[in-house]
Formats: C-alpha cells, structure tokens, sequence
C-alpha cells in the first residue's frame, strides 16, 4: 500500500515539482557542495513540493576499471550491493525496503556505476541507513554471485534472439577495439562464468571508496539536517586511496570497414553506421544535440522521414552521439526486412550525404530548438530526476550553467553553427557498419559498403 502511494504521489507532483520558468529558460535551483573529511562529495538541494527524498549515487567504477577477461565484473558489483551485507541478509533488506515503500536500484553505464534510492520524507532515516549499508557493507554471498552470473549469461544468450537488443553491444566492440570502451558493460558468455566472489570483493574493496563517490539528495528535507544525517551515516567509511582509471579518447576509425554478425534465422536486417564521437564536456555538445535533432533525434527527423514515414522501410530510425568522459560512439540505427537491407542502407547513406551537401534549413533549425525546449524540462521534474542531474554534473566536471545557460545557447546557435558541426562531428567518408542479419541472402549485398568485411556467428560467444 505504501508503494502505491508513494508512486501516485510521484505522477500527481511531477508538473508541481517542476524548475521554475525564467525569462533565459530554466534555472536550477540552489544547491549546496560539500566535500566530507574522508573525501566523499555530497550534494544537497532542497524540493519541498512532495514528501519524498530521491537518492543518486555515483562511483568512479563502472565497466571501463574491469580487468581484461572479467568483463561484466562492475556490472556484477553494482548489482549485488543490496544482496546481503554485514548486517542484514539479501531477504531482510529487501524486506526492510519493501516496508517502507522505498526504491533501490543499481545500474553501470560504461564511465560509472549508478545506485539510485527514494524514500519518503517519514522514512528518511531507514533509506539512508539502508543505501549507507549497501555502498559500505555489502558482503557479496557465494549463492547470490553465482546466481546473478547464471542469470546474466542466460540473459545474454536470450537477447541474442533479439538482434536489436544486442546491435550496440556489436556496434561498440566493433568500433572501439582494443580500447576500454570496447568492453561489453553487462559482460558476456565467456567472461562472465570466469569472474569469481573473490574478484567481486577485490573490485569492490579498491573501487567503492569514499573519494570515489559523489552522492546527491533532492527533495524534502532541511539542508544543514541531512548533511549532518549524511555525515553520520558515511563519515565512518574511511579514507582509501582509489584505483585510477585513465581512459584516452579513441581516434577516429579511417575509411570504411563492416561487421557482418550471422543471424541465419532472421527475416530482418538490423544495422548501424558511425564512428567516434564526441565527450560529454565538447564545446560544442548544445549545437550537436539541436543539429542531431534534426537529422535523427526525433520522430519528425530526416532519417526517421525518409526511411519510415515516406518509404515504409523501418518502424524507425534514429541517431545519437553517446556524450562519455571521454568520445564516445556516434552512432545511426535501424532495421529492415531482409528483402529491403540492400534500399534502406543505401538510403540511410543518401541522407547523411545530404545533411552534410545541404545542411538544414531555417525552418528546421527552429522547430529542433523548441523541440528540445519542451522536451527538456520534463527531464528535470522530480526528485529523483534532479539528483541524477547534480551528481552527473559534478562526475563530468560541469555546473549549474549547464542547465541556466541552455536555452540562451539553443537560441544563440546559427546556421553557420550547424553547417561548422555537420562538418566537424558527422562522419560520411570514414564509417564503420555492423549489421546483423541472414548472411546467406545479405552478404553479398553488404560488402558493397565497405572493402574490408569481417564475419562471425551471433552463436559465437562474445560480441
């Protein structure tokens, strides 16, 4: 019952919860910055229109710190925090989670692993002492890494039955190679079975540290209260020197090359095309997402008219540059049946030729800059919304500018702006595909695209 309220009380607030207007934009609310005595960041900002306090962890350890050949160590990690510590078992806190109707939960992204938890503002107290307990105390039982393994490889084999679910985890290792964002952030068949509690415990002891950890609390509550409640509850975690991940930017691929994954039961095609893109802090990351607007950021886009709406081709596609510490992919994904792979890759190729001989037009420009106008505050409402915003702020070394300086950025951006990016950040000769599909019917079609193909089996462990 208590969950139920709590998330009814979540859809009612979500408009009362919202940034105030300005006459700029948007302006994010005051917050404040400490730095704990052991070296933990903590990030407070006061929301009063709901009785609910959202959680945000971030931990400098997500997939990029896993040793080669324990892939999906991380992962692992961050997923087990809640599966038992020193003083209550997988079942009790669970339990004492559920009693309270609080959420908990545990995600890696390729730069960090994330923990997020809400509570309302009655049982602040329990939450807190809960998500204290799971970053500082987990003990990682033997029965709990062993199922967790089992299930996260009978989940991988499962997704390879969806060749969609699965295209990035290609595309990336693919693309990336040798370097540290070429690792699979859930791990894969192979390295998977081979990671063992012990080196669960060995990530967890060097990573999850204090100085690795930026923890940021929105919602209801007295600001100098909970930092004094933080403090509690972590000043205890002692001081350890972290392990350093250094993660130099990936060069960009030169010329074209293509994967080609054997899927011999597949009645569709399903492909991407891209290169290396750009970081999270690129200086040009406000006219990249209006230009990307435009070209494959949204319905009305060029790729999604063209190869859904005027051609029937696809249900849908879209494109993306994945903003990381360091470049991440950019990347162009669709699908087709099988019989059209040969029109619609030839046609995705057609459109990103003539974004780069046309460039986009006032009218675009304008309707991309009002479309991420609307579409971006509701990203921002809730509590939990805003702490993910503090903490992914502070983890990439931004401000609040990043959101009071938005809008003026948008409205400032020019065509010459937009022709300067396409340029500059859209790849059109340099392309890596990787494209999964009956090989026997598409093959012969897709090594037009690119003079060095290579092949494999979906079946083959590993991406």
């Amino acid at each position: 019952m208590k969950r139920l309220l709590l998330m009814a009380m979540i859809v009612v607030g979500a408009t009362t919860a919202a940034l105030p207007a300005q006459d700029s934009g948007l302006k994010l609310p005051p917050y404040k910055k400490v730095k704990l005595p052991n070296g933990m960041t903590l990030l407070l900002m006061e929301r009063h229109a709901l009785p609910l306090v959202g959680f945000r962890v971030m931990v400098n350890a997500g997939p990029v710190a896993d040793p080669a050949g324990q892939e999906g160590l991380a992962s692992l990690t961050a997923a087990l925090l809640r599966k038992g510590t020193k003083t209550r078992s997988a079942d009790q806190f669970s339990a004492q989670l559920d009693f309270v109707g609080g959420q908990f939960g545990a995600f890696v992204a390729p730069d960090y692993a994330n923990i997020s938890a809400q509570f309302m503002k009655k049982d602040v107290d329990t939450g807190l002492d809960l998500l204290a307990d799971a970053l500082q105390n987990a003990t990682f039982p033997e029965e709990e890494v062993t199922k967790l393994v089992q299930q996260q490889v009978d989940g991988i084999k499962a997704a390879k039955d969806q060749a969609l679910a699965v295209l990035p985890r290609y595309f990336n290792a693919y693309l990336y190679g040798p370097h540290l964002y070429a690792r699979p952030t859930d791990g894969d068949e192979k390295s998977l079975p081979a990671i063992t509690r012990d080196a669960i415990v060995r990530f967890y002891q060097a990573n999850y540290t204090p100085g690795n950890t930026i923890l940021a609390v929105v919602g209801d509550f007295d600001r100098a209260e909970m930092e004094k409640m933080v403090s509690q509850k972590f000043g205890p975690w002692p001081v350890q020197k972290a392990s350093a991940v250094s993660v130099p930017n990936a060069p960009d691929i030169q010329g074209k090359r293509l994967l080609l994954v054997d899927k011999p039961d597949a009645t569709q095609t399903y492909y991407s095309i891209g290169n290396i893109g750009v970081t999270r802090t690129n200086p040009d990351r406000v006219a990249l997402r209006v230009v990307n607007t435009v070209f494959g950021g949204r319905f009305a886009s060029m790729l999604n008219t063209e190869l859904r709406i005027n051609s029937g081709l696809t249900y849908g596609a879209s494109s993306h540059f994945d903003e990381r510490k360091s470049r991440g992919p950019f990347v162009i994904s669709t699908y087709t049946r099988t019989a059209t792979t040969e029109k619609a890759m030839d046609m995705t190729l057609e459109v990103l030729k003539r974004l780069h001989e046309k460039g986009v037009s006032q009218e675009e420009l304008d309707l991309a800059k009002n479309y991420i106008k609307g579409q971006f505050p509701p990203t921002i409402e809730t509590s939990g919304q805003l702490a993910s915003q503090l903490a992914q702020l502070e983890f990439y070394g931004l401000d609040e500018r990043e959101i009071n300086d938005l809008y003026p950025q948008i409205d400032a951006m020019t065509l010459a702006d937009a022709q300067r990016v396409i340029r500059q950040y859209y790849p059109l000769d340099n392309l890596v595909f990787v494209v999964i599909g009956k090989a026997s019917e598409i093959g012969p079609v897709v090594r037009k695209y690119a003079p060095k193909v290579d092949t494999r089996a979906i079946t083959e462990p590993g991406f």
